[in-house]
């Protein structure tokens, strides 16, 4: 798995160093912003609940691997 930096650092996955720890991430355009997602191993992103979709520039997309911590 690439390296993934993040600086929100009350995310339940940012690690040491701002690298993601979670086992997978999901990057969504805008328009899907709350949507919401299951991130677990047997959530909708394990049982493919994907689909295909297009953006111009990075500020059109969102992180949905993101969980604040508790």
């Amino acid at each position: 798995m690439p390296t993934v930096k993040c600086n929100v650092a009350n995310c339940t996955y940012w690690g040491e160093g701002n690298n993601c720890q979670a086992d997978a991430i999901l990057v969504e355009i805008d328009q899907h912003a709350d949507q919401n997602v299951d991130m677990s191993v047997t959530g909708s992103l394990a049982e493919g609940d994907l689909h295909r979709d297009s953006a111009k520039h990075s500020a059109e997309t969102c992180c949905h691997t993101f969980r604040p911590k508790h």
